[in-house]
């Protein structure tokens, strides 16, 4: 009996958190089943227009040259493009648009023509879906809105450098000199981003759209010498709703694929921060092992996990930094991951080892991009790479050590 008590009380720490683990779960399965959380599908009538892009572009050939495959390596279709004339660009752009726009290694300029083409033809699209009556009226009201954002999208002097309207949609833009950048910021934003909702007139600092023209004054505001560039990058399938989607990796996956893809892609030799906002932490977390050296900095904001249980698993060079403001609602959702349900760690717990930045100002979930806020000033200082100027969450310096003056490492 003594020995059985022993045995009894030495596993009782192992019990207590297996005992917290089940709890954690059964409030996420609560939830999915009595909120009626649920992966959304968004079903396409007929061939997705990029599909039968992706089919034409398999047989194109440029004044006898085959094209490199959709799917080849950055480096490929750089040097492809590179070694064409000024006039074959644009017909490889005019004629194959949805392909060309969305191509990484294609130069920057000619992404911003093809995709204005297709936002043009994709608006033309939607407004005759808006006028047929054989659709519903919620599809009908909803293609007017898509014909209406689209247009919106390739308004003169709009630099858009990724655009699918299949399903949701995938959109970027770029606010800033992308060939001249010095520094380049992207956001990854989290759930609910699509086509629709990657600019608002509401509620504008919530949307990709806003946050990176936030982002982009600000830290021309920091540092008016410094060249920087800003994308707001929609550009994976995003989960719908707080559902199994947002609880799993599998659109983080698909979307740190993309995102590996735009880092490597990105033209000249300028460093790369990414603010990852929301579920992006995940596509940030799970994309950090494969990116490129050139991301000097991970920027997570309202994190549900990165997929990590410390900044070490990420196997990344970049620096981790990571905040939360203390009436955002992410901190309720359980940090922990089992069985593919759940993101991990919390970023902003000591255990983590990331540096932990102050958010003084914002509010709750979405209020990350407020100017004015600790959290957007914090965002532009490390785009503009000024990192002895970061304001910590403790109030002290410890996010600061560490890092060299010459080099921003």
């Amino acid at each position: 009996m003594p020995g059985h008590l022993a045995h009894s009380t030495s596993d009782a720490p192992a019990r207590v958190t297996a005992l917290r683990t089940l709890l954690a779960l059964a409030v996420v399965f609560v939830m999915l089943a009595t909120t009626g959380w649920t992966a959304v599908h968004r079903p396409e009538s007929g061939v997705a227009p990029r599909a039968a892009a992706l089919a034409a572009w398999a047989t194109a050939r440029v004044d006898g040259r085959i094209v490199p495959p959709a799917d080849a390596p950055v480096r490929t279709v750089a040097r492809f493009f590179a070694e064409l004339d000024g006039h074959q660009r644009t017909r490889l752009a005019d004629a194959y648009p949805l392909v060309v726009g969305n191509l990484d290694g294609v130069p920057a300029a000619l992404r911003y023509r093809a995709n204005r083409a297709s936002l043009e033809h994709a608006r033309l699209v939607e407004l005759a879906r808006a006028e047929d009556i054989a659709l519903t009226p919620a599809d009908r009201d909803t293609a007017g809105r898509r014909a209406h954002r689209f247009a919106a999208l390739a308004e003169a002097g709009r630099q858009i450098l990724v655009f699918d309207p299949t399903g949701g949609g995938l959109v970027a833009e770029v606010f800033g000199d992308l060939d001249a950048a010095d520094r380049v910021s992207v956001i990854v934003p989290g759930a609910d981003t699509d086509a629709l909702t990657f600019e608002r007139t509401q509620r504008r600092l919530t949307a990709p759209a806003g946050m990176a023209a936030s982002l982009y004054g600000a830290e021309r505001a920091a540092a008016p010498g410094e060249r920087t560039a800003v994308i707001a990058w929609a550009g994976y399938t995003a989960p719908t709703g707080v559902g199994v989607d947002a609880a799993t990796g599998r659109l983080a996956v698909q979307g740190a694929a993309r995102l590996e893809s735009l880092a490597a892609a990105l033209p000249g030799d300028a460093s790369v921060a990414l603010f990852c906002h929301s579920y992006g932490s995940v596509v940030c977390g799970v994309a950090a092992r494969r990116l490129p050296d050139r991301v000097t900095d991970l920027v997570v904001a309202g994190s549900p996990g990165m997929r990590a249980d410390n900044t070490a698993e990420l196997g990344t060079s970049a620096r981790v930094w990571a905040m939360r403001d203390e009436g955002d609602w992410i901190a309720d959702v359980p940090h922990l991951e089992l069985g593919g349900l759940g993101h991990g760690a919390d970023p902003v717990s000591p255990e983590f080892g990331a540096r932990l930045l102050s958010s003084t100002g914002a509010k709750s979930h979405t209020g990350y991009f407020e100017p004015g806020t600790a959290s957007l000033d914090n965002f532009a200082r490390i785009g503009t790479g000024a990192f002895s100027s970061v304001a910590c969450a403790d109030g002290g310096d410890a996010c600061r050590r560490e890092i060299s003056t010459a080099d921003g490492r």
